[in-house]
Parts: structure tokens; C-alpha cells; sequence
């Protein structure tokens, strides 16, 4: 049985001067981050790694995570920057088998795409939202349209 947490970055600066890709979490944003990571500990919801988008915004999330969850440094995957549902989806089944419960850090639209793809249930994904992604198959590559099943939701907004 495989399981995936899907993140969304926390809140990022919409200030002018910064690159889309170089954009740094907003301070509600890394307390937001925290607060989530807090809700996964409490839930002893803890994956075995977490693979990020290279992104400064999505680098931090995962970085906050990774270090409140007692995990080892976020791995990075260029490709989930600005990725769609199908770029997500090929992620996802290259993902390495030896890890049973893996946490995936990424930017909107696509995490919205891949929640209603893997899941069938069409969600809001504000900043900081996580869902936990439960799959009865036994290898990533076998993964699919509507595979999963969505085994928690929750979000800073509640």
C-alpha cells in the first residue's frame, strides 16, 4: 500500500522585485507551515521523505516540514515547478518503490489537478493545504485515474 501527501506551498510575498520561482514565504506563511506540520505530527502522519519543487516557496514549505517532522532534507524535482496533471502523474509513478509514504510539495493549479485525478474529489487547495492520498496498489508506477482514495484533508483555513 503506497500513500501520498499532497502539499501546497504556504503563502508566498506577491511583492513586486522577485522572480516568480525566487518569491520567499510571507511570515503567515512559514507560521502556517509550522501549524500544518504540527497537525501531520499530532495524526502520526509522517512520511518517509519529501519531494519538493526547487522553487524558494515550495523549498521552504517542504524545508519546514522536513525539520518539525524529524525527516531528512527535502529532495527537489524541477519538473514540479509549474507542472500539470500529467507531468504530476509521470512524478508520481517514478517515484522510488522503496518508500511506502512519500510527501510531494507543489504549486496550483496542478496539486488541485492531481487530488481530482488520483482521487475523483474535486477540492479547494488553499496555501498550506495538505491531503493524504491512500492507494491499495503496491508499486508507483501502476498509479492512476482515480487510484486513490483521500484519506485526509486540511488546510490553515480549516
Amino acid at each position: 500500500m503506497k500513500r501520498l501527501i499532497l502539499i501546497r506551498h504556504a503563502k508566498a510575498t506577491h511583492e513586486s522585485g522577485y522572480a516568480d520561482f525566487d518569491r520567499p514565504l510571507k511570515q503567515s506563511g512559514m507560521q502556517d507551515a509550522l501549524f500544518m506540520a504540527n497537525i501531520l505530527k499530532e495524526r502520526a502522519l509522517i512520511p518517509e521523505i519529501v519531494i519538493t519543487s526547487p522553487a524558494l516557496r515550495t523549498l521552504t514549505t517542504a524545508q519546514i516540514f522536513a525539520e518539525h517532522l524529524h525527516l531528512p532534507p527535502s529532495d527537489t524535482d524541477e519538473k514540479i515547478y509549474e507542472a500539470n496533471e500529467r507531468t504530476l502523474i509521470n512524478i508520481i509513478n517514478n517515484l522510488p518503490n522503496e518508500y511506502d509514504f512519500i510527501a510531494l510539495v507543489g504549486h496550483n493549479p496542478g496539486i488541485s489537478q492531481i487530488l481530482y485525478y488520483l482521487t475523483g474529489q474535486m477540492r479547494d487547495v488553499p496555501t498550506c493545504a495538505v491531503a493524504l492520498i491512500s492507494f491499495d496498489n503496491d508499486d508507483w508506477r501502476s498509479i492512476s485515474n482515480e487510484d486513490g482514495h483521500l484519506a485526509f484533508y486540511d488546510s490553515p483555513k480549516g
